[in-house]
């Protein structure tokens, strides 16, 4: 059973988000502004935050930075769950720190399915049999109990959702990953590619990881991505 904190000024929504997972087992407390869900989240640290994007005082981009930018909560996986569904607004949502962006009006299916991938996600990180104790290739290394990379000698924290990419990729080094592929894995579920999605994630990943003169994830355009573990220079033939 995990915790989960529902933001949003939404009465009804936030009612049937919780109802539904509740049915899944799952324990859930609501604040109907951005402003009482930042303390709750603060205050009791829960497994996961489904997010409103559209609230009075205190919008979800901001919470969601807030939340980032805080040691104590920075690790909690979060579910942007909005009306905007523009590109730009999910880019915006990934920006922030969300983990995953659901449009409203969705289907319960499939927020049960985005939550119990997130759930899965953050509860392997820390604690999980499935994942190696320390993760090493070349110039890289993972630190699974405190999400960290150690880049080099630079040690660099990492988001939960950064951390699972990462790891596919350390997993698959050398070889092409797919954006299907990435969000089977690290997502835990196959829909349609969401270039989007990976394309915003890969970014912040590479801006936590990689240099002026030294690059680590290679674009293979058409295909996917590729750690270059060992690293490559910007006058390396490889794209990026």
């Amino acid at each position: 059973m995990a915790r989960i904190l529902v933001i949003d000024d939404d009465h009804a929504i936030a009612e049937l988000v919780k109802i539904n997972l509740e049915l899944l087992g799952h324990q859930c407390e609501t604040a109907s502004d951005g402003i009482k869900g930042l303390a709750l989240a603060q205050q009791n640290h829960p497994d996961l935050i489904v997010l409103d994007v559209m609230m009075p005082d205190l919008d979800g981009f901001t919470v969601c930075q807030r939340l980032r930018q805080n040691p104590s909560t920075h690790p909690i996986p979060i579910l942007m769950l909005t009306a905007l569904s523009m590109t730009k607004d999910k880019v915006s949502g990934f920006d922030s720190g969300a983990d995953d962006y659901l449009v409203k009006p969705f289907e319960i299916p499939e927020l049960q399915v985005r939550v119990r991938a997130l759930l899965r996600r953050a509860g392997s990180v820390p604690h999980s049999s499935t994942l190696p104790e320390i993760l090493t290739a070349g110039e890289i290394t993972l630190i699974p109990e405190n999400l960290q990379a150690k880049v080099g000698e630079r040690i660099v924290k990492l988001t939960p959702t950064e951390f699972e990419i990462l790891h596919c990729l350390m997993q698959h080094h050398g070889q092409t990953v797919s954006t299907g592929k990435l969000l089977e894995e690290v997502w835990g579920y196959s829909p349609d590619d969401d270039v989007d999605t990976i394309r915003v994630h890969i970014r912040h990943l590479r801006t936590r990881l990689e240099s002026a003169d030294r690059k680590y994830i290679k674009t293979v355009y058409g295909g996917g991505y590729q750690l270059i573990p060992e690293g490559f220079n910007k006058s390396s033939k490889a794209s990026f």
